[in-house]
């Protein structure tokens, strides 16, 4: 399937690519990939979203408008959280108080916040201080052989909901839903209940367009199904679509390309992001639908989208929008989703809600499918691909000519530390997979020389890693961190008890369970575009490749413009299967427990803190751990990727060099939110009034809960914030 993916857009873009991109293919000196500009690299193509006989959407700039007021509007919450109050900063979030989570996802370590770095205890309302990062230090931060001083297994994410269970919504005007709220049991300060925290740092969602998958561990899944976040996967999810003939039907969706989507239905229904639990989609439909778009926020007279709905005019600004949101939706969408008005067929809240009585309509019960495809349509315009880098000319060879001496030296530093081999491609992650598979046959020297190439054209690939020989997700990796224990990453499961891996699906493929096979983008993998081969056509056995002596076979699928030809071959079934029995093995072998996906460097500077954990605060520390050569030893680390770096240790001028270039890969447009990166006003939840240990205001929604703090984030026209850029984290820390 990903094959044809590629094949139909590559047409498309080749001769624009080209035009933009580097005319020689002379290979220029250095080590393994060139990095290239965003401008006109390929987004991948939804089929069936804009086009087509009978498309889904039938009106882009509306659709553009609804998923930007969505995304903003703090109704969709249940306690006033939106999806920008976690993404309002750079499409990061820079908070700095109630910010702090026990562990991380799916670990079994006791959820117990870690004391600070200087042995004070610390809370969930606890407000971060520079000294507390980063969370692993040692007694010589650029050694390998420094000696651990202090480890915290907390994770910097976001706060969110206060959770609760949900009962009811408002249909006008109140802000907040009716949910049974109590003192969380991790979550506290003293008697009181404070915002929960997400167990993984917030990562940005601008150019999340192009990756394949989105989250930490990929659980956003490339096909919407147009009501949850799993895909094929999910036995039950569909939307009602109105047939010609007047009957409703529940139908399968498949919209490949839209990992957006499919990460966009997760946080409102999330009792620790956004929604109190049992709300449903159809649930927060029958909120909004009435409501104008934004009621409660002030919308700027210039706003690139809304602009033109806004009741604002020159230096009067007003809230709110001069519509309702089931007008846009039903100017956006096809009316086969919406125009149903009898009731009957699309159930009811539940038991508990005062509205029982009155069961959903369609468009109430398909509002899933709307609010996340509104949401993908506008987080697509969020496309970064003007900085310094992707402004400057290049030579003949495609290195760029016109950017500081210093971020130029930085780009060979980058280049000879290996940091390109997974920050590939013009989006600098490998987990751009459509895009990177694209632009691999217009313009390999992006993706390697004679030194040293990365295959990118499959979603699996095969490496020696620490554990042995790993199939491993492209897009993923495990840098060592964090110990897997804290946080599995990819390794976990689906609630249908699937590995969300595709990695583990293969090894299941090869091994004849093709039962084991949920995503179909597994069967189109290709041995010969792995990294590394995993069988050797030969007679005499190996210890960690698979030979004759064991059993191979060719693999099934062509072998046309394969990466490694030699490599087409591929255990046999009883070879595979026999091999996934032994207890002790170096060789077929997962990669995805403890692995995470590979992060943008654009705007790298601004999106802080880093890495899944959120356990380092600035770019500094970030390159003390990759010259030490990381944390700690787990099976995925990639010991050809991440290794200590003696020359960057030895040489200040080489780490100011590769922080200047990463300072390149700013956009100003990010840094001053100007369009398409402005945005309506933003009332954001800061910690509580208190302290760690005591709470002096109780919230109005509960005497159980603790009064919220507050700051705003105004509301910013087209032109930008004029002269008030935004700052990196470490700003705002004390």
């Amino acid at each position: 399937m990903i094959i044809n993916i590629k094949n139909t857009i590559i047409t498309l873009v080749r001769i624009a690519c080209l035009t933009i991109c580097i005319a020689s293919v002379a290979r220029a000196d250095g080590f393994g990939p060139i990095p290239m500009s965003l401008k006109g690299a390929p987004v991948p193509e939804v089929p069936g979203l804009l086009d087509g006989p009978d498309p889904i959407i039938i009106n882009k700039n509306k659709a553009i408008a609804l998923g930007k007021a969505l995304f903003w509007d703090v109704n969709v919450g249940s306690d006033g959280i939106s999806c920008a109050t976690c993404h309002f900063h750079a499409g990061a979030d820079r908070r700095t108080k109630n910010q702090i989570a026990p562990a991380g996802r799916n670990s079994t370590l006791p959820k117990e916040f870690s004391l600070a770095s200087d042995g004070t205890p610390r809370g969930p309302n606890s407000k971060l201080k520079k000294t507390d990062f980063p969370f692993f230090q040692t007694s010589d931060p650029m050694s390998p052989t420094g000696e651990p001083i202090y480890v915290n297994d907390d994770v910097v994410s976001s706060s969110g909901t206060f959770g609760g269970d949900y009962r009811d919504v408002e249909w006008f005007q109140a802000k907040y839903d009716e949910c049974e709220r109590s003192t969380d049991p991790v979550f506290h300060a003293g008697a009181k209940g404070t915002r929960k925290v997400e167990p993984r740092n917030t990562p940005t969602i601008v150019n999340s367009v192009f990756n394949f998958r989105n989250f930490w561990d990929g659980r956003a899944n490339n096909i919407f199904n147009g009501s949850s976040p799993w895909g094929d996967r999910d036995p039950d999810a569909g939307v009602w679509v109105k047939n010609s003939d007047g009957s409703v039907t529940k139908q399968r969706l498949r919209l490949i390309n839209s990992s957006l989507a499919s990460q966009a239905v997760a946080p409102p229904l999330d009792n620790f992001e956004m929604g109190c639990h049992g709300r449903t989609f159809a649930d927060l439909g029958r909120k909004l639908l009435n409501r104008k778009p934004l009621e409660h926020q002030r919308v700027h007279w210039n706003d690139s989208v809304l602009g033109p709905f806004a009741y604002s005019t020159n230096n009067n600004l007003q809230k709110g929008l001069n519509t309702r949101y089931y007008r846009l939706i039903m100017d956006a969408f096809n009316s086969k989703y919406w125009k149903h008005n009898e009731v009957g067929l699309f159930g009811a809240p539940s038991p508990a809600s005062a509205t029982h009585d009155l069961p959903y309509r369609q468009i109430e019960a398909n509002f899933a499918m709307f609010f996340a495809l509104a949401i993908q349509m506008y987080e697509s315009t969020l496309i970064s691909d003007d900085s310094p880098f992707d402004q400057s000319e290049v030579d003949e060879h495609g290195m760029p000519t016109q950017l500081s001496e210093s971020a130029m030296r930085g780009l060979d530093v980058f280049r000879d530390s290996h940091c390109a081999l997974c920050h590939i491609g013009p989006n600098f992650t490998s987990s751009a997979v459509v895009t990177n598979g694209i632009l691999q046959k217009i313009n390999p020297h992006a993706f390697g020389n004679s030194s040293f190439r990365i295959s990118t054209t499959n979603v699996v690939t095969y490496l020696s890693l620490t554990g042995g020989m790993m199939f491993q997700d492209t897009g993923f990796s495990g840098t060592g961190v964090t110990p897997v224990v804290n946080d599995i990453g990819l390794g976990g499961t689906d609630p249908f008890g699937n590995p969300l891996s595709f990695a583990d699906q293969y090894m299941q493929l090869l091994a004849g369970n093709k039962a084991g096979v949920i995503d179909p983008y597994v069967a189109d993998v290709r041995a010969c575009d792995f990294d590394t081969a995993i069988a050797l056509d030969r007679d005499k056995p190996h210890p960690l490749l698979f030979t004759r002596a064991d059993g191979i076979q060719k693999q099934t699928q062509d072998s046309a413009d394969c990466f490694n030809p030699a490599g087409a071959f591929i255990p046999t079934v009883d070879s595979a299967a026999a091999e996934l029995k032994k207890a002790k093995r170096k060789r077929f072998l997962s990669a995805a427990a403890g692995t995470f996906k590979i992060p943008t460097l654009r705007n790298i500077e601004l999106t802080g803190p880093y890495m899944h954990n959120g356990g380092m605060a600035t770019l500094e520390e970030v390159l003390e751990f990759y010259i030490r050569g990381g944390n700690f030893e787990v099976p995925p680390k990639e010991f050809g990727k991440v290794f200590s770096l003696v020359d960057l240790q030895l040489s200040a001028e080489n780490r100011e060099d590769l922080l200047n270039f990463l300072k390149s890969l700013t956009d100003d447009r990010v840094r001053y939110e100007k369009a398409p990166f402005d945005h309506p006003e933003l009332v954001v939840p800061h910690g509580h009034t208190g302290n760690n240990v005591l709470i002096t205001t109780t919230h109005a929604l509960s005497d159980n809960l603790a009064a919220d703090e507050y700051f705003t984030v105004p509301a910013v026209g087209a032109e930008g914030r004029g002269i008030n850029p935004l700052h990196s984290f470490e700003r705002y820390l004390q």
